[in-house]
């Protein structure tokens, strides 16, 4: 067999026994050495098979304590739409609040920050040209459910109320409405998804575990005129949310 499919074999095959309810949730599993005899495989085959189960949420490590089954997470779906934000506005009301939707989030922007290289060519602006960059932690119900980093160009915003996304007359009513306020009109927004690993950052953000899968969304906003107004990252823990994209369908 080769060794690529040896692990995921081998993680099969724990997930199967995890799942039948041969361990109880909370109850820790054999030792790693014992399991790779068990298996006849090597340790590192196991380790990996063992991580694979930590990534998908049925696993979870302790250090020096060993490795458990982990408590199953309710894993709350999250629309991203065009068609609901024009339906309900930046704010839906309680009645029709998504369950699990963000309903809090701190925030700290910071003013005049040099644009990195890759956020100046998203925003098609000279990398070193000032911006204001913000930090996001949204949260629902108390539990940390996304994180966002947003950079807009202060050559937009600056000398305007509304240069800080979470202060001013506009305080947290969004990048349409605010760039409103200034006579930007908005007239598009791409979004590119991405997985990846939780880094050690994100992951004592999120209360999640280093590696775990999250799905990085790459916004950038486009005015009228199709020039870049914001961008921002956006990084959802996929053992919490699944990203569903709702589109609608012109009509003859």
């Amino acid at each position: 067999m080769p060794r690529e499919a040896q692990y995921l074999a081998v993680a099969e095959k724990l997930r199967a026994r995890i799942l039948s309810g041969e361990w109880e949730i909370g109850e820790r599993l054999p030792s790693r050495a014992r399991l790779a005899v068990e298996y006849e495989v090597g340790r590192n085959v196991l380790q990996r098979a063992m991580n694979r189960l930590i990534i998908d949420g049925l696993l979870e490590g302790r250090a020096g304590s060993g490795t458990y089954v982990r408590t199953p997470r309710e894993r709350l779906r999250l629309v991203r739409s065009r068609l609901r934000h024009r339906r309900e506005g930046s704010r839906p009301g309680p009645d029709r609040r998504e369950r699990g939707r963000a309903d809090a989030w701190d925030s700290h922007s910071q003013v005049r920050v040099p644009a990195p290289e890759p956020i100046a060519e998203r925003l098609a602006i000279s990398p070193g040209d000032l911006c204001v960059n913000t930090h996001y932690e949204f949260l629902a119900d108390g539990q940390p459910v996304q994180l966002s980093e947003s950079w807009e160009p202060l050559a937009i915003t600056g000398e305007t109320p509304i240069v800080l996304p979470e202060m001013g007359p506009l305080a947290g009513k969004g990048v349409v409405e605010r760039m409103r306020s200034i006579g930007v009109v908005i007239s598009r927004v791409v979004e590119v998804p991405r997985p990846a690993r939780a880094t050690q950052v994100q992951a004592n953000l999120l209360g999640i575990s280093v590696g775990d899968l999250v799905l990085q969304i790459e916004r950038t906003i486009f005015d009228a005129d199709g020039r870049p107004v914001e961008t921002a990252d956006m990084v959802i823990p996929d053992v919490r949310r699944e990203v569903v994209y709702e589109f609608g369908v012109d009509r003859p």
